[in-house]
C-alpha cells in the first residue's frame, strides 16, 4: 500500500496521528476489562479475529501509515468480524476494532519500542 488508493489521486492520506489516537484509546477499553473475565474473553476473540483480518487485508509486512490509511477506509467490516465471533459483546465494538489496530500496529516495520519512528 502506497498511502493512496489506485484510481484516487486525489486521497488525501489518513493522519496517523489521529489513528494512534483512537487506537490507543481502544487499547485502554480493553485493558480496563481486566476485571471482567468473561468479556475480556470475549474481546479477545473479536481482537484475534480483526487482527487475522488485517493480516489478509494488509499483510505482515506495512508501514503505520498503510494501516491508518487502511483503517481510513472504513472499519464496518471490523464490526461484521466482532459479530460473528463474539454476539454477546458488551464493550463497543469499534473500541475493540481501534484496540485490534493498536496491537497489530506493533509489526509495522517502522515501528520499535512503543513509538513510530519517522525516517
Amino acid at each position: 500500500m502506497a498511502g493512496r488508493a489506485a484510481g484516487y489521486p486525489g486521497l488525501v492520506d489518513y493522519p496517523l496521528e489521529n489513528a494512534l489516537f483512537q487506537w490507543e484509546e481502544g487499547w485502554r477499553v480493553l485493558q480496563g476489562l481486566r476485571d471482567r473475565p468473561a468479556e475480556r474473553a470475549r474481546a479477545d476473540r473479536v481482537i484475534v479475529a480483526v487482527q487475522d483480518e488485517l493480516r489478509r487485508r494488509i499483510g505482515p509486512t506495512f508501514r503505520a501509515a498503510d494501516l491508518a490509511q487502511l483503517y481510513s477506509q472504513g472499519t464496518d467490516w471490523c464490526t461484521e468480524v466482532s459479530l460473528e465471533v463474539a454476539a454477546g459483546l458488551e464493550t463497543d465494538r469499534q473500541l475493540l476494532a481501534d484496540a485490534a489496530f493498536w496491537l497489530y500496529l506493533r509489526g509495522a516495520v517502522d515501528f520499535a519500542a512503543g513509538r513510530v519512528s519517522v525516517a
